[in-house]
């Protein structure tokens, strides 16, 4: 086989330019222009939706959890030249940057990932085009703006993994915290403190998409309005916070 060939093939197979270009004394230079200019090869497997025959992630359960993920804080730029799915995950939570991008690699493990640290936050990037097939709810303008509905596709893996989908959300726009109030005991006011579950996002359709899962969960939840409006879903029973202690927990 001739140099280029090889070389094609390697790269073809996932070996690195800088591997191949150590191990043959060719330079990554001319490696590239292999690659683009007189052999044009496709770098990274197709997308597993742009097939004749779409099939779903391999990884059903990271996806789950990545889909709360992206329906919570996430989103999808598209330009000419660059496509990337961004979570923005809080900088007091290390674990949930970590388990972002572990979520993603699962999910999509070929293309590049990056972080990028900005004030009180952390942005886990991942650069292909092919995020707007696994994330047909990408689009113009604000989720909360527009409808937002899973493809059947999308609801059956919600349906075989519901607690990582919980977990994408919550993680995401929820919060686990110590409410308290006071009851009167033994003719004395005193103060209780008990835990509970917030979740707290703009769109109907995605509260609507939280709420029916913890209900085939069997997760007891009501609304609390913030300004009027029904934004915040809150589990505060005990049974109830314990599910989601056991299947989601707070975020670290």
């Amino acid at each position: 086989m001739g140099t280029r060939k090889r070389a094609l093939a390697l790269v073809a197979q996932g070996r690195s330019l800088n591997s191949f270009s150590k191990e043959m004394g060719i330079s990554r230079h001319a490696i590239t222009q292999w690659l683009t200019r007189i052999e044009p090869l496709r770098r990274t497997p197709p997308c597993i939706r742009c097939q004749d025959a779409p099939a779903t992630p391999v990884d059903e359960a990271s996806y789950a959890c990545l889909l709360g993920l992206y329906l919570g804080d996430g989103y999808i730029i598209s330009k000419p030249r660059q496509h990337y799915l961004m979570t923005t995950c809080s900088a007091s939570w290390p674990g949930l940057v970590d388990a972002a991008e572990n979520a993603l690699r699962r999910v999509m493990p070929d293309p590049s990932i990056s972080r990028l640290a900005r004030a009180g936050c952390v942005d886990v990037k991942s650069y292909s085009s092919h995020w707007p097939c696994l994330f047909p709810q990408h689009g113009p303008g604000r989720k909360h703006e527009r409808e937002i509905a899973l493809e059947p596709w999308q609801q059956a893996i919600v349906d075989a993994h519901p607690w990582d989908f919980v977990r994408g959300l919550i993680h995401s726009d929820g919060c686990r915290i110590t409410n308290w109030t006071t009851r009167i005991v033994g003719g004395e006011r005193k103060r209780y403190e008990y835990p509970r579950y917030f979740f707290t996002d703009k769109s109907d359709d995605i509260r609507q998409l939280y709420t029916d899962t913890l209900d085939r969960l069997g997760v007891e939840w009501t609304h609390c309005t913030r300004q009027g409006a029904a934004y915040n879903i809150s589990v505060a029973r005990n049974a109830s916070v314990a599910l989601l202690d056991a299947h989601v927990g707070p975020k670290h």
